[in-house]
């Protein structure tokens, strides 16, 4: 019984680091994408600097779940508490990016490049699904939802990356000013699905499902 409350002592260490290198990378990427976009006037980028800002709040959700289970508390309610808060942040994030986005394509606001933002979101888009997987493993030794949620939210970076990548780069080199805005718009039902599922704040029956 030692050993297995020691290694699970070691898991809740190793997914408190992981929450804490989000919450220090999101910040980070936060503040380039939003100063990048409005410098350039792209939605889909300070769409992208919203989301991560909403995943540094959903790191730091988790890792204040982390840290209470560290502190040998019951996280069962905390685990259901953390799970709403990551659902209403995606909810949140989808009706922001949507608004956005329509706006955008009545008024005809034409972004200018940003080689900025293309760079910000080929290394997010590096970066992101190894830091996922590593969530989704924690998430699945430890049995949490509220962390595969998480997983999910860091996952969904890498799918925006994509997006954001395509709709910069078309602008940039062919002019198609409304690909960013539709870019934009092409994650809002990912985000929102996401947000659905968080906010049925159900345990974690598939977290060793991959």
């Amino acid at each position: 019984m030692a050993t297995d409350s020691l290694s699970r002592r070691q898991l809740v260490q190793r997914g408190i680091a992981l929450e804490y290198f989000t919450i220090g990378w999101n910040v980070l990427e936060c503040l380039v994408a939003v100063a990048a976009g409005f410098i350039a006037g792209s939605v889909a980028l300070v769409g992208f600097g919203v989301d991560s800002a909403i995943e540094s709040v959903s790191g730091s959700v988790l890792l204040w779940r982390l840290l209470a289970e560290r502190r040998g508390r019951n996280v069962e309610t905390i685990e259901r508490k953390a799970l709403k808060i990551v659902g209403g942040g995606f909810f949140l994030l989808a009706g922001y990016v949507a608004y956005d986005s329509v706006a955008t394509l009545i008024q005809r606001k034409e972004p200018e490049r940003s080689f900025v933002g293309i760079l910000l979101a080929i290394v997010s888009l590096i970066v992101m699904p190894l830091l996922a997987r590593a969530k989704r493993k924690a998430a699945a030794n430890l049995n949490s939802a509220a962390l595969k949620a998480d997983s999910r939210q860091t996952a969904l970076c890498a799918y925006l990356s994509a997006i954001l990548v395509s709709g910069l780069v078309l602008n940039a080199t062919v002019g198609w000013w409304w690909a960013d805005p539709v870019a934009a718009l092409l994650m809002v039902p990912i985000i929102a699905n996401e947000g659905r599922e968080a906010m049925k704040g159900e345990a974690c029956p598939d977290c060793h499902s991959g």
